[in-house]
Order: structure tokens, then C-alpha cells, then sequence
């Protein structure tokens, strides 16, 4: 075996492990170390170098991709969880897009279900953090793209920062779509404050705002407040969400639809 090859063996590994995590959400160390037939050192050690990428999380005994109160799941997770939700509340919001709209979606990938619905919404100007988003739309004609600009963060696979803050606050935009990963009482909650400063501005910057929310996401809470409900003219969730939940959005008179 050469020394480039045995190089090689802890980076596949860890690809490996990433994957099996995302089918899972969490596993055990210990099921890791059987799986892959290495040490539960090795192990400890390749969900290290994972978590200091911030793929993984690692918590007493394993290891999950699941979001917490103070950390937002990776981005591939995100594109596995509740497809069918979030491309059925994608569909009701692609129906308050009209052509000549300027609109802007953030960094979810909610958002992203939107984005492949809008090839027929031209002429169509669209601004967007999100690096997934701004290469599907490159490929539309009649959609004038924006791209916000700022420091890359792998995790979200988005630009965040001063910079992109900078360059929302110099916009105003007919409608924006945003999501976030908790929403509990009167309040959008997220677990990073960078996503936090980032999301404010795109409300400040839109004369419309609409918050896609799948019903995981309702009843939770994250580690900083976001905004008010208030603050967000409509709130897009899905048939599954919580009865209480919708119940506690109608006494504060948040606007909402359930699809």
C-alpha cells in the first residue's frame, strides 16, 4: 500500500461516515467503529475533524446531523429533510410571484424548492446568499440575478457577513422568502447569529415578507431570537403543523396558510 493511498483512507472514511449520518440523523461511536471496522479512537477522532467542519455535532456516546437549539444542520442534511413539505409550500409561494417582481430568497433550502419553480416567472430580478441557488438560477433565462456577496461559510453553503448585510441594505424588494429552523409564541428563533443579522436585513429590505416554515420547525426554539411574527406578512407551513402551534400564531394574529 502506498503512503498516498493510506493518506487517503481517513478522508474516505469520513466521507463515508458524513453519508451514513445523513441517511440516520444520529448513530452511536460505537456503531460507527463496528461499521467501519476501525478503533473507537479512530472514530472519536475522524467525528473531531467532522465537527470542526461543522457536518456533524457530537454529543456523549455519538454523533448526529439533526439540528439543535444551538446548532443548524448541515446543509446536506437540510436538502434530505421533508422534500414533499417544503416543495408544497414552494408551490403556494411560486403563486404570489408575478413577472417584473424583484424578490429575494435566502440561504434555505426551502427557499431552493422555490427557486426551481421560477423558469416560467420571467422577466424576473432575484437576489440571493445562497450558492446553490445562484447556480440553478444562472441557468434561467429572463432572470436577472443578483448575487449577495460576503464571507463563504461551507456549512450553509451561503455568503454571509458585513459584506452581504451591506449589500441587502443598499436593495428594497418587492418580496422576500426566507425560512428559518425554529419558529415558537410570536417569534422566529435561528441558532447562528451570523444567519440572525443576515435574515433581519433581507426584512428590512422587503416591502413584502414570507416566512416558509415545514411543521418540523414549529414548536421549537433556537439559542437567538430572530424576529416577531409581526415583522413577517404571511407564514407558509405545511398540513402537518402542529394544531397548537397554528393556534398560538392565530392568537397573535400572525397570518398563516397550512398546505
Amino acid at each position: 500500500m502506498t503512503d498516498a493511498t493510506e493518506r487517503s483512507r481517513p478522508a474516505q472514511r469520513q466521507a463515508e461516515i458524513v453519508e451514513h449520518v445523513l441517511q440516520h440523523g444520529s448513530v452511536s461511536a460505537n456503531e460507527l467503529a463496528e461499521l467501519f471496522h476501525v478503533s473507537l479512537m479512530t472514530i472519536h477522532r475522524d467525528l473531531d475533524e467532522l465537527e470542526r467542519q461543522g457536518v456533524v455535532r457530537k454529543f456523549r456516546g455519538g454523533v448526529s446531523a439533526q439540528p439543535s437549539s444551538v446548532f443548524e444542520s448541515n446543509v446536506s442534511f437540510r436538502l434530505r429533510a421533508a422534500k414533499a413539505e417544503k416543495l408544497a409550500i414552494a408551490q403556494r409561494a411560486r403563486e404570489l410571484i408575478e413577472p417584473g417582481m424583484a424578490v429575494m430568497l435566502d440561504d434555505s433550502t426551502t427557499t431552493l424548492e422555490l427557486a426551481r419553480l421560477l423558469e416560467d416567472a420571467a422577466p424576473l430580478t432575484v437576489m440571493t446568499n445562497f450558492l446553490e441557488t445562484i447556480k440553478l438560477l444562472s441557468t434561467m433565462r429572463g432572470i436577472r440575478l443578483l448575487a449577495l456577496g460576503g464571507e463563504y461559510y461551507p456549512t450553509h453553503d451561503s455568503f454571509l457577513g458585513v459584506p452581504c448585510i451591506d449589500a441587502i441594505e443598499a436593495l428594497r424588494v418587492d418580496l422576500l422568502f426566507a425560512s428559518t429552523s425554529a419558529v415558537s409564541g410570536n417569534y422566529a428563533y435561528h441558532q447562528e447569529q451570523e444567519i440572525v443579522l443576515v435574515k433581519r436585513a433581507m426584512i428590512r429590505a422587503a416591502q413584502r415578507s414570507v416566512l416558509m416554515v415545514d411543521h418540523t420547525k414549529l414548536g421549537r426554539a433556537s439559542l437567538h431570537r430572530l424576529a416577531p411574527l409581526s415583522d413577517i406578512d404571511l407564514v407558509i407551513t405545511d398540513k402537518q403543523a402542529p394544531p397548537e402551534a397554528l393556534l398560538e400564531m392565530r392568537e397573535n394574529g400572525v397570518k398563516y396558510e397550512a398546505v
